[in-house]
């Protein structure tokens, strides 16, 4: 039987009225950096404020698998649970993530907005509750693009205006979108093209005028490190990595926000969870996505906070006391030309695309 939201919404209501909230939960997360973000900004102060002991488990990268075993073996030791956003739909769509009514379930804005309203486009999934943006761009050197650096997601085809090696992920993600709307197709379209296998191809041809130029990278930490040794004029990463690269390493490499895909990170609570502990949860992650805490996240981290509301809270961060706001990919100076990954369309043609991508790369 799949449950209606406003039966959720009921359900989860009269937990919090008739059982005790469990003590102790699993938070599920991917570790480094990113957890300590949330153990400042979420963890920490919840604790503080309830009493509750919260366990750390950094299994964030093998979410799915583990929890069809454990739904399996009949033994859940998850209670909250980070993953990206296409791997929440998908563990929605095979009913091991509770449907989330998100306006009777989270808090509101400070001025009474209601939470799907604040979160926006940002809520993909009946089961995801947004937390953090972050996104596929590019970083440039500042030392080796002239007098004129770039401002636009094209000056990595533009290899007489700007020469030299760029690296670029090995993958069809980021890459095709860029190729076709740095071939003239307009955003709107890009999806509708890449359906295509003329689409796919017109694609495959615009990066073919720069693979000569192109070291390809597997792994995040690949094009910082490319950039600041000198190895490549520009490269795209997670825009993350090249916060660190700029800010804390101090490299003159600057930041190219124009043409971004944003990604998501977000809770997803398992179904199956004893009345007591889902109210935990369900009590955990009402704290830890209003609009304060999702903004005090970014005081340790660049990534942008998914409310709406949380934008002008944005502050300096806890350690470097730099102001923030310049390097969320979400703030409005940022985001001027921007894609929302569109998970939709990528799990229907991921794996014909990544073949046929693969196959152009091996030529």
């Amino acid at each position: 039987m799949k449950f209606t939201k406003t039966v959720f919404a009921t359900a989860a209501l009269s937990l919090f009225a008739g059982f005790a909230l469990a003590e102790e939960m699993t938070i599920v997360s991917w570790g480094g950096a990113y957890s300590k973000s949330q153990l400042k900004a979420y963890h920490e102060p919840y604790t503080a404020k309830t009493g509750v002991t919260i366990i750390n488990d950094e299994s964030a990268g093998t979410a799915v698998p583990k929890l069809r075993a454990m739904k399996e073996a009949g033994n859940l030791t998850w209670d909250v649970v980070d993953v990206e956003a296409g791997p929440a739909m998908q563990l929605c769509d095979e009913g091991l993530a509770m449907e989330i009514d998100h306006d009777s379930m989270l808090a509101a804005a400070p001025d009474g907005t209601l939470a799907s309203v604040d979160f926006g486009s940002f809520i993909v999934s009946e089961c995801f509750i947004p937390q953090i943006v972050y996104s596929y761009t590019v970083g440039y050197r500042n030392d080796m693009v002239g007098s004129t650096p770039p401002t636009s997601i094209c000056a990595l085809f533009d290899t007489d205006t700007y020469p030299g090696k760029r690296s670029l992920k090995k993958g069809a993600l980021s890459n095709m979108e860029w190729a076709l709307l740095c071939d003239g197709v307009a955003k709107a379209d890009i999806y509708p093209m890449l359906e295509t296998a003329a689409g796919q191809d017109q694609a495959l041809a615009k990066l073919d005028t720069i693979k000569d130029d192109v070291i390809w990278w597997s792994a995040g930490a690949d094009t910082p490190q490319l950039l600041a040794d000198g190895e490549v004029v520009m490269g795209s990463t997670f825009n993350g990595r090249l916060f660190a690269l700029i800010e804390e390493q101090n490299q003159p490499v600057s930041m190219l926000w124009d043409g971004q895909i944003y990604d998501l990170d977000g809770w997803i609570i398992p179904t199956g969870l004893s009345p007591e502990r889902q109210a935990r949860a369900l009590d955990y992650v009402k704290f830890a996505t209003d609009t304060q805490r999702l903004a005090d996240q970014s005081k340790w981290i660049s990534y942008g906070p998914t409310r709406a509301s949380s934008a002008a809270l944005v502050d300096k961060h806890a350690e470097l006391g730099i102001d923030m706001a310049p390097h969320m990919p979400t703030d409005p100076a940022n985001s001027k030309n921007t894609f929302l990954m569109n998970y939709a369309f990528w799990a229907d043609y991921k794996d014909d695309i990544e073949t046929k991508f693969q196959a152009w790369l091996a030529k």
